[in-house]
């Protein structure tokens, strides 16, 4: 492939960020949905409280996670001319699973499509190599372990948050939690930023990588993150948010179990312990997957059948296919430009 034009790097790194967008978009619902469903906010103030917290998340929690992304394309075995290539292609995949995803209601993970996209384009550019594998591997062990500390913690937190309010009326007990559930709700919502922001920031740097952008002297093993790539991140998931994607929330909010206030609470703050756990660590989680198990780990504490576990098996369904599905859309993507380039 020919060394790709200054225009088609803007362009790529514009879709980088209609990639965070749609990021935003289609788990702006897992935000929002608890917070909805148990009416402690509105719709529409439940997006901009989200949003807001998403885009502070960007300030002093580092890049960790933005660190390990960067990571994934092998940049000691790939040229850098194709570099762009594989991002361009890797983000066509992520994308277009992103949109069937959403378009079915399905609470899908865009982290593991993003894997899944960079997985698929790097090996269609240089073969097995073209991929770090222990840094793909590291992600697929914690799409496993993930959704099962939210499930588990989340049923056990549930049990302890009941006990301790046993003797309050459900009307006193609705009361407190609807309060608490603005912080639980808040710290989700930093907690999403803290991780989903990140990845984009993550494929970019290797495309400035690519181009030169910091001379020959940086470690591509160690690159750093600019200041203004951290700023339009978490700007353009933080708007992507606020524009929030409905069909999830309905998903979420009403389909998988009736929540009230205290298992709003409980789930959200759950699986931000668990994100900002996993965000400090580096590792690239679905926080789709923690905050979708937590709900359901609060919601069996009121007996199996009160959560719909035939939703539940659609979703799990779902989580499954996302690698695999965007690694092949990935693979495709890839050769399809370098058909056509």
């Amino acid at each position: 492939m020919p060394s790709p034009p200054v225009e088609l790097i803007v362009a790529i790194i514009g879709i980088a960020l209609v990639f965070d967008f749609t990021n935003g978009f289609h788990d702006s619902a897992n935000s929002i949905s608890t917070v909805v469903s148990t009416k402690v906010l509105s719709p529409r103030s439940a997006v901009a409280f989200a949003a807001f917290f998403n885009f502070i998340a960007a300030f002093g929690f580092g890049v960790a996670v933005a660190s390990t992304v960067s990571k994934i394309i092998n940049l000691d075995q790939v040229a850098a001319e194709i570099v762009p290539y594989i991002v361009l292609a890797a983000l066509i995949g992520a994308i277009s699973w992103n949109l069937i995803t959403w378009y079915v209601g399905l609470p899908s993970s865009s982290s593991h499509a993003l894997i899944g996209g960079m997985a698929g384009a790097g090996i269609a550019a240089a073969g097995v190599a073209g991929v770090k594998l222990s840094t793909v591997v590291v992600v697929a062990e914690f799409m496993v372990i993930s959704p099962i500390i939210g499930l588990i913690v989340g049923f056990l937190f549930m049990v302890v948050v009941l006990r301790v309010t046993r003797n309050l009326h459900r009307e006193q007990a609705d009361h407190h939690f609807r309060r608490l559930q603005l912080v639980s709700a808040g710290a989700y919502s930093f907690s999403h930023g803290t991780n989903d922001a990140q990845k984009t920031m993550g494929i970019i740097t290797p495309l400035l990588f690519s181009i030169g952008y910091y001379g020959t002297s940086v470690d591509p093993n160690n690159l750093p993150i600019p200041i203004w790539v951290i700023i339009v991140a978490y700007s353009a998931i933080a708007l992507g948010t606020f524009l929030g994607g409905w069909r999830i929330v309905k998903t979420l909010g009403y389909k998988i179990t009736r929540l009230r206030p205290v298992h709003g609470f409980a789930a959200e703050t759950v699986s931000a312990g668990t994100i900002l756990g996993m965000s400090f660590l580096g590792i690239p989680v679905s926080t789709t997957h923690i905050i979708s198990t937590a709900i359901m780990g609060v919601g069996s504490t009121k007996g199996p059948g009160a959560v719909r576990w035939g939703i539940a098996r659609n979703i799990v369904g779902a989580w499954i296919l996302t690698i695999p599905a965007a690694a092949a859309i990935g693979f495709a993507a890839y050769w399809a430009l370098h058909f056509f380039i």
